[in-house]
């Protein structure tokens, strides 16, 4: 078995709520994992869009997530998660913004890729952004799953 993230709120491949976007409420959605690497000591989550048209846009990160958690309720990031930080996303902001592509360009692909670690933290700064969170964590992944929602305006 291998490690796999769903989302009760979209199947893979499929569009995301616009209650999880900026043109909505903006609330992360919900995610769920299984088949977690028993030497799992902490998660980071990152979302990204390949599709901008300036290249890979970062909509969150959340890291330092405890190896105990196998879920992350809608709105985690409003609501924080005792222990884990977020990092900058490309709209400036530690949070999750979710969705929300230029009006005509057609579907974008959200990518929410979780990585289980083999440490229990990330030492990074409060303002490191998304992709410099991804970079830090690169060492330490014993695992990797993403479920991709799509959108468009």
């Amino acid at each position: 078995m291998s490690l796999t993230i769903t989302s009760p709120a979209f199947r893979n491949g499929e569009v995301i709520p616009t209650r999880h976007t900026r043109d909505g409420e903006n609330l992360s959605p919900p995610l769920e994992w299984r088949d977690v690497p028993p030497e799992t000591k902490s998660f980071v989550l990152i979302v990204e869009d390949p599709d901008a048209p300036s290249g890979m846009f970062r909509h969150w990160a959340m890291y330092n997530i405890p190896a105990g958690e196998v879920s992350l309720p809608e709105g985690a990031s409003a609501q924080g998660l005792r222990g884990a930080g977020e990092g900058v996303n490309g709209f400036r902001n530690a949070r999750y913004d979710g969705p929300q592509p230029p009006k005509g360009h057609g579907p974008h692909h959200y990518h929410f890729r979780l990585a289980a670690l083999d440490v229990p933290r990330l030492d990074v700064p409060a303002s490191a952004k998304v992709e410099d969170i991804w970079a830090k964590a690169q060492p330490h992944i014993s695992a990797e799953a993403e479920v991709v929602g799509t959108y468009e305006r």
